[in-house]
């Protein structure tokens, strides 16, 4: 079992069956924190609480909570009055259906959770349910309580154990509107064909392999500077602007990718053609690379039109230089003689 502490304590409720578990995170984090402090001499700086009725410093264990009403006036609500409330859900994970896992979708998804055993007599029935999730290839959808409020979750098998992620309601994930570009926007075939290349270049990735280069950065310069010295200097920005030519982006992410890889670039990127599609429309014109083809043929053509008429000027005017020439030297025996 995980040393960390549970953070709630209850039952899953698998139809009659009850499964007395402890709810522990299943995730941590990472991240570096920082304190406030007062710039002039690094004091640190502090909150306190003051009650604003009696203008006076007040302890934690004097504060409690309470609803502000309509009207300005606040309603005291204790953890008794909580820990009362009329829901079957209060110290449950009750289990309510159970679905395919792609019927959840990943926007719901919140924070996540291991379910362990309490106890011995629990451990029957918690393989029970572990092994039937298995064997569905399905995910259960339940309802508990936790920090004051009813929530969703999802319990799934993970290795040995189940675990749960926490779940938004329906109604708390916004809907994409005025997201999305406008619908006149289109792409063309060889922009995707090329953006598929991309990805085939990429690949996949192993996920343990990827780590936290801000925290790691972070942390170089608290070192540097608890040590009394200069912070790491910072690295030459990307050079980066509007992208004007979208296939030579592409082309060029194409060999950043491959260089990446230690891959050879010489080569012109492989670009896999997209299945092609039927249309009752009219061809479209030529663009892009085929327009530029065509583009080059007909200039090609026109050189060599160009040359052939140069050559027989030049060839034209060489035959009466030298049919004058002739005549002139005739002219000049005549006289003589």
């Amino acid at each position: 079992m995980l040393n960390v502490r549970s953070i709630w304590n209850g039952a899953i409720s698998f139809g009659l069956v009850s499964i007395p578990i402890k709810l522990v995170n299943a995730t941590e984090s990472h991240s570096i924190s920082f304190r406030q402090i007062h710039t002039e001499d690094g004091g640190r700086i502090r909150y306190r609480k003051f009650c604003e009725l009696e203008d006076r410093e007040v302890s934690q264990a004097e504060i409690g909570k309470g609803y502000e009403d309509t009207d300005g006036s606040i309603i005291p609500i204790t953890d008794e009055d909580l820990a009362q409330l009329p829901l079957p859900t209060a110290k449950t994970i009750e289990i309510v259906a159970f679905v395919p896992a792609d019927r959840i979708d990943p926007l719901q998804m919140d924070a996540a959770y291991y379910l362990a055993a309490s106890g011995a007599p629990a451990a029957k029935p918690y393989t029970l349910l572990r092994e039937a999730l298995k064997r569905s290839n399905k995910v259960a959808i339940a309802k508990f309580a936790l920090r004051g409020r009813e929530r969703l979750g999802m319990l799934r098998v993970v290795g040995e154990a189940i675990a749960m992620h926490g779940l938004l309601w329906p109604d708390e994930v916004r809907a994409p509107e005025g997201v999305a570009p406008d619908a006149g926007v289109t792409v063309r075939d060889q922009e995707l064909d090329l953006a598929d290349a991309l990805m085939d270049t990429l690949g996949e990735v192993e996920l343990d392999d990827l780590h936290d280069e801000y925290r790691e950065a972070v942390e170089e310069v608290i070192a540097a500077k608890a040590a009394g010295e200069a912070p790491p200097e910072l690295p030459e920005p990307a050079t980066g602007g509007k992208v004007l030519d979208l296939m030579a982006a592409l082309e060029s992410s194409v060999r950043a990718a491959k260089e990446s890889r230690g891959e050879d670039t010489d080569e012109a990127a492989e670009v896999r053609s997209l299945p092609q599609r039927k249309s009752s429309r009219a061809a479209p014109k030529q663009t892009g690379a085929k327009k530029s083809t065509s583009t080059a043929k007909k200039t090609a053509a026109a050189k060599k039109t160009t040359a052939k008429k140069t050559t027989a000027k030049s060839t034209a005017s060489a035959k009466k230089t030298t049919a004058k020439k002739t005549t002139a030297k005739k002219t000049t025996r005549k006289r003589t003689a």
